[in-house]
């Protein structure tokens, strides 16, 4: 039997099952929402101004690096948050966002940002991490790498997910520069759904609801299995390998 550091027994299989069916349970939440709006992933970037499709990469690599020091200042302020008080901060700010169409939806990015990093560091905090610690705060912005709601997923992202870069002194710029295009495409598929006619604050309100909810799940994923690989005293990849070999036939059997 495999003991917790404080005694507590700990059932790895029991818990991956419990991580996969999470894991495959993420993206659901977001695209039953974003259908009802008639917002397709593959078509929605195609929406957005010349412009706006530009400068999209610059602008997430922007809205990242303040979103970390906002979120962690936001913390001295209110120092516990929730899910729901999160999605629904993010799901008001979509709301107000959608109005104006995409340059008010431009303006809102980095405000979202903020609340989504936000509440990947409280989930962080319910399993016991410190969102100050710098590793922590890695593990937060690497939560941002994985496929958004409206993104076919393989399994791989999984894998980067629960993978670390070293640590060093640039560590946290390196990854954000190699998150921020991934969450480009993420974010410009909420853009162009904020920029439909008459729709934009419906849209906005149910992508940042989306997100919100989709980010927040994959958080659990993510420090449940590095609480999970402490407990149990086992190697993270190997954890996250047999995490994978759980997700993936049901991802290659909805494919078929």
């Amino acid at each position: 039997m495999i003991l917790d550091p404080a005694g507590v027994p700990v059932d790895v299989e029991a818990e991956l099952n419990r991580l996969a069916t999470r894991y495959r349970g993420a993206s659901g939440l977001g695209i039953e929402l974003l259908n009802l709006i008639g917002a397709q992933g593959e078509t929605l970037l195609d929406r957005l101004p010349p412009a706006a499709r530009a400068g999209l990469d610059s602008a997430t690599l922007a809205a990242l690096t303040q979103a970390m020091k906002a979120a962690q200042g936001s913390r001295r302020i209110v120092p516990k948050g929730s899910s729901v008080l999160n999605t629904s901060v993010a799901t008001a700010l979509g709301a107000v966002g959608g109005i104006g169409g995409v340059s008010s939806a431009l303006a809102e990015l980095p405000i979202t940002t903020t609340v989504l990093l936000r509440a990947i560091q409280d989930v962080a905090v319910q399993y016991g991490f410190d969102p100050e610690a710098e590793s922590v705060q890695f593990d937060c912005i690497q939560v941002f790498s994985a496929a958004g709601p409206l993104e076919k997923d393989d399994g791989a992202d999984l894998a980067f997910v629960s993978t670390r870069l070293a640590l060093t002194g640039g560590a946290m710029q390196v990854l954000i520069a190699r998150v921020a295009p991934k969450l480009a495409v993420v974010l410009g598929q909420k853009l162009a759904a904020q920029a439909v006619p008459l729709l934009g604050a419906v849209a906005g309100a149910a992508t940042n609801f989306a997100y919100t909810s989709y980010y927040q799940e994959i958080a659990h994923v993510h420090f449940g299995l590095r609480k999970l690989a402490i407990d149990a005293d086992r190697d993270p990849g190997e954890l996250t390998e047999a995490l994978i070999a759980r997700v993936k036939p049901k991802i290659n059997k909805g494919a078929a």
